[in-house]
């Protein structure tokens, strides 16, 4: 089935962490049954986001990157230059979609771009998100309120890596961070935005898609 409802795909470039997840926050207390289902794409400079159960034994040494705690599930990781962020902003109740629905359709969705370019990954039940040959390429936490989500999920194309290993990323010890660029998937994070966004309009059987930039 197609949805009549449009999902908007706006694009931020990079933005400070707190200012984008205070706007996810205010734009979802204030929609309603009207507002328009929203993926924001956007890359932020270096930060740790701690999930709201997050352990501080799991930050190892943050040094300089400043520490977010945050609303989302799960516990700390990284995000910075060269990731992709796409956040969900989605009606679930509107959609007819669980939560788990919609996380295994995030975890679809990067499965499916990265088999473009011939990179078999696979989720893992226990650990949520994508992983290619044991090494995680791609993480995700959401957060729902009002039957409706924000947060989402990053993927690492073309970035410093090192920064992971000030943490135990998603509270797993000596867990492996790989990047796309490293394993023949996307070069550019553009590149890899397009990819999902196409995987995630058609996971989300919706057709109408309209672009926007910046937070209004």
């Amino acid at each position: 089935m197609t949805l009549t409802q449009p999902l908007v795909i706006r694009q931020l470039n990079t933005l400070d962490y707190e200012a984008v997840w205070r706007a996810m926050q205010e734009y979802t207390d204030n929609r309603d049954e009207n507002s328009q289902d929203e993926l924001w794409l956007v890359e932020h400079p270096p930060v740790f986001t701690q999930g709201q159960a997050g352990k501080d034994e799991h930050l190892l040494m943050p040094g300089d990157i400043p520490v977010v705690k945050v609303d989302r599930g799960g516990q700390v990781t990284y995000h910075g230059p060269g990731q992709q962020v796409i956040y969900f902003l989605i009606d679930l109740k509107r959609r007819k979609l669980g939560v788990r629905d919609l996380v295994t359709m995030i975890e679809h969705s990067i499965i499916n771009m990265l088999a473009q370019y011939d990179i078999e990954a696979y989720a893992r039940p226990d650990a949520p998100g994508v992983y290619v040959d044991g090494r995680k390429v791609a993480s995700l936490g959401l957060r729902v309120r009002k039957g409706c989500t924000f947060h989402g999920l990053a993927i690492n194309i073309n970035m410093d890596l090192s920064p992971f290993l000030r943490i135990n990323p998603c509270g797993y010890a000596g867990m492996e961070m790989i990047q796309t660029a490293d394993i023949g998937g996307p070069q550019q994070v553009d590149e890899a935005g397009e990819a999902l966004v196409k995987e995630i309009q058609q996971l989300l059987a919706t057709e109408q898609v309209s672009r926007e930039t910046g937070l209004n």
